[in-house]
């Protein structure tokens, strides 16, 4: 058997070899979680009315590479509107200190009614995220 070719990146290695009697073989072995953070919204923000609360509340959580949350991460996730179709005011507490990983708005709120909003959530050391669409409707 040859080998053809050997990645490493992200603690992830990557084989491809050819014995000569099959077809390319491909394998991925994957060792524990790595260092490199990516948030995800774990709770989407769900339909509201303006002025009021979104709930459930929203979530975020720092997952690490293999998608294990990292319960290391104590840092601070700050979410802010992505998509923003009325030029509305996000309120309530937008940045959290993540406890285990997770970090929870209880208190955001969108100021005026519209449809195909979005939050974005960012923090330091970490690869931000993008919720899906939710819609305001009037009170």
């Amino acid at each position: 058997m040859r080998l053809m070719r050997l990645a490493v990146r992200c603690a992830a290695v990557v084989l491809v070899a050819c014995d000569g009697t099959v077809g390319p073989v491909t394998g991925i072995a994957r060792g524990g979680g790595t260092t490199q953070r990516v948030l995800v919204f774990s709770v989407q923000p769900s339909t509201a009315t303006a002025g009021n609360a979104i709930t459930p509340p929203v979530q975020v959580v720092a997952q690490d590479t293999l998608g294990n949350t990292d319960a290391t991460f104590v840092g601070t996730v700050t979410v802010a509107l992505g998509a923003n179709p009325t030029s509305a005011f996000l309120d309530g507490t937008k940045s959290v200190a993540a406890a285990s990983g997770v970090a929870i708005f209880g208190d955001l709120s969108v100021s005026r009614v519209g449809s195909g909003y979005t939050l974005v959530a960012s923090a330091p050391g970490a690869t931000g995220a993008t919720s899906g669409a939710f819609n305001i409707t009037a009170p």
